[in-house]
């Protein structure tokens, strides 16, 4: 049995990979997941084993460098003694900055490195960390600024659903006569994107029989709640759940950021959706993400900037009129459904930790 680290940030995009990983990997090993303060809101300690090591974030302003640099050391002697206490063979790191301290431990004790990038650019975190890592799990060949002289690492797995997700072919959901909308801004829910389509849906809702689950951050829940409620729009507001999938199912489309755990999950379950990239994320991966699967006629892609008013009306009004669009969407998932597979998976990994 080997003592394997899982180290993950704050963010549904860094926790969801970790807890898949966890769950592939625990029934044979001693497994732990470390993760900062945020990552604990997403992680059921009743079912994982976790570790908090707290990360300052990157401050790039000369009088909070010091301060910052200081508490950067301070995760790194922490990752490294507890690492040394815990006689880790393997760290496992899902990215974000909050991986680096750790990893950097685990090079000064010489434990093997893996990495998982899921986007289809590598994270900045992740390309400082290829030097020093064994493997990085990706799902693509070809990962934009991916380096060349170190595609040798690049690992191919399936991408990485959560085990409720398989096993929520059993989960069925009566149809209603009602056009059943999901939105979902992220763990980090960003206002903008909240904001984005108020107009349009209470218009629709004039027209149309609609009933509106809406995902957000937990700061935002109250607010939309309000909004909702004054509006008289059928809805269902919530935050982050390990039961997404359920949801999910009880949905005819979806509207979302394109984060790769997401964008996954609606594939695997084949729900018909509109990716609206985050603009301001590192590098534009989620766009990257998004324009992948666009082209593959999987999803509706538009840039947040280009989204007018009337917009989404017009597009959810179509959608509801030609029901051959969403059926043909779904027909063309069905073609991926050879990806999602837990058994090739969890054999591929148990191998490779091997």
């Amino acid at each position: 049995m080997k003592k394997i680290i899982i180290s993950t940030g704050g963010t549904g995009g860094h926790v969801i990979p970790a807890q898949v990983l966890y769950d592939y990997l625990a029934n044979e090993n001693e497994v732990i997941i470390t993760c900062d303060k945020r990552g604990e809101n997403y992680l059921d300690k009743k079912r994982y084993k976790t570790y908090k090591i707290d990360v300052p974030k990157i401050n790039k302003d000369i009088l909070g460098f010091a301060p910052f640099l200081f508490y950067f050391i301070l995760s790194v002697i922490k990752s490294f003694f507890f690492l040394r206490k815990r006689k880790t063979r393997i760290l496992i790191s899902t990215g974000g900055y909050m991986s680096i301290p750790i990893c950097l431990a685990a090079k000064i004790l010489n434990i093997q490195i893996f990495l998982f990038e899921p986007n289809l650019v590598i994270g900045r975190a992740n390309l400082f960390l290829l030097r020093f890592c064994n493997k990085i799990f990706t799902y693509n060949k070809k990962i934009k600024n991916f380096p060349n002289n170190k595609q040798h690492k690049n690992f191919v797995i399936n991408p990485l659903i959560r085990k409720e997700f398989f096993l929520s072919k059993n989960y069925f959901v009566k149809k209603k006569k009602i056009f059943s909308i999901l939105i979902i801004g992220g763990s980090q829910g960003a206002k903008k994107f909240d904001e984005l389509f108020y107009i349009d849906l209470i218009e629709l809702s004039r027209k149309y029989k609609i009933k509106i689950f809406h995902q957000t951050s937990k700061k935002n829940v109250k607010i939309i709640k309000k909004f909702y409620q004054s509006t008289k729009l059928n809805s269902y507001v919530f935050s982050y759940t390990n039961e997404l999938y359920k949801i999910i199912k009880e949905c005819d489309f979806a509207i979302t950021r394109s984060g790769a755990s997401t964008v996954n999950e609606l594939l695997f379950l084949k729900r018909p959706f509109l990716a609206i990239p985050f603009p301001f994320a590192k590098d534009d991966h989620q766009f990257f993400n998004a324009k992948h699967y666009a082209k593959k006629n999987l999803c509706w892609l538009i840039r947040e900037s280009e989204v007018k008013n009337k917009f989404l009306y017009k597009f959810i009004a179509n959608l509801i009129k030609n029901k051959k669009l969403l059926l043909q969407k779904k027909k063309n998932m069905n073609k991926t459904k050879s990806k999602y597979d837990w058994v090739s998976n969890s054999k591929l990994l148990k191998k490779l930790i091997r």
